[in-house]
């Protein structure tokens, strides 16, 4: 009855399950959302006066990630289109599929079940400028989303869809397990084959023992490395977002890119700063002003002066 739905006992509620299925603080809040969300339309609906619900607050995220992702490098996602291209079938996608999968969504940030729904219909190659669209029904946010496409992205496309036979309302990508539905493909455990071959072919060409102990110990192209961060198949969504940030493009343009409610989702989360992207930045910056020659010379007759001093003392000891 609605007269049962209490704060306190949505809390036990929550408590239990993160107890009994070891829920992560993620998945809490998910279930938390759609209670106070049920809760609020009871209100509107005029069959509670009260929200029992609205002064519950969402668990801290932060404290408790289970799947931590990363951005993989240029090189490795080369490595990675590569390997699916020349692999064999994975869940019944081929590997020419999956290279193009991996480039869709590290070049458009679209998620899996997106890319699952798009068609030939979906696709505006020759219109300036190309895009592609998701449905309201299939977008995450409910709402129909238009992406610009790269130019080498439509090429690489158009290519590809030259060597298929695919009606214009079928899917592209055979993501489920039949047309219109069905069960998931796991795109992540494609992602951690095609990873492990391109991996396995890397550490193969070390010219020598000694750079192939290295590579070994190394995280390259590793599906979780030793900080415990995740290359699977969303993680190329980490890319495209990390991507425009190196490529200089705005926060809010990122953002309206990402097609995030929340700038600190595509900042905080999705875009990631590696120490060769500090180290760029800090070198684009303008040197600071030159230093004076003769304070040069000064400071150089200083430091020799003490030199002197400490070797009298060591001497004198």
């Amino acid at each position: 009855m609605i007269a049962d739905i209490t704060a306190s006992g949505a809390l036990e509620l929550l408590g239990r399950l993160r107890r009994r299925h070891g829920l992560s603080a993620q998945t809490h809040n998910h279930y938390l959302r759609s209670a106070k969300q049920f809760a609020r339309w009871l209100v509107r609906d005029g069959r509670t006066p009260t929200d029992p619900l609205a002064h519950l607050s969402r668990a801290n995220v932060q404290t408790d990630r289970r799947h931590n992702r990363r951005a993989l490098s240029a090189e490795e996602f080369s490595r990675l289109v590569d390997a699916a291209g020349a692999g064999k079938n994975i869940q019944g996608v081929s590997g020419r599929d999956r290279a193009m999968l991996y480039v869709l969504a590290a070049w458009t940030g679209f998620r899996r079940k997106e890319i699952g729904s798009l068609t030939v219909r979906s696709l505006r190659l020759h219109d300036d400028p190309p895009t592609a669209t998701i449905e309201a029904c299939n977008s995450k946010h409910r709402r129909r989303d238009t992406q610009v496409l790269h130019p080498g992205l439509v090429r690489r496309l158009e290519a590809w869809l030259a060597t298929k036979k695919v009606k214009r309302n079928e899917p592209l990508f055979r993501l489920y397990t039949r047309i219109g539905g069905g069960i998931p493909r796991g795109t992540g455990q494609m992602m951690r084959r095609d990873l492990a071959t391109a991996r396995k072919k890397w550490i193969k060409e070390a010219p020598t023992k000694e750079e192939k102990a290295r590579r070994l110990d190394s995280d390259f192209l590793c599906y979780c490395n030793h900080d415990g961060l995740y290359a699977d198949f969303h993680s190329l969504r980490h890319l495209f977002m990390t991507n425009l940030a190196r490529a200089g493009v705005s926060p809010a343009m990122a953002r309206t890119l990402a097609r995030h409610a929340n700038i600190r989702l595509t900042l905080g989360i999705y875009t990631h700063v590696e120490l060769h992207d500090q180290t760029a930045a800090i070198e684009s910056l303008p040197a600071p002003p030159a230093v004076d020659e003769n304070e040069t010379k000064k400071t150089s007759r200083l430091r020799l002066y003490r030199e002197e001093e400490r070797e009298g003392e060591d001497s004198a000891a």
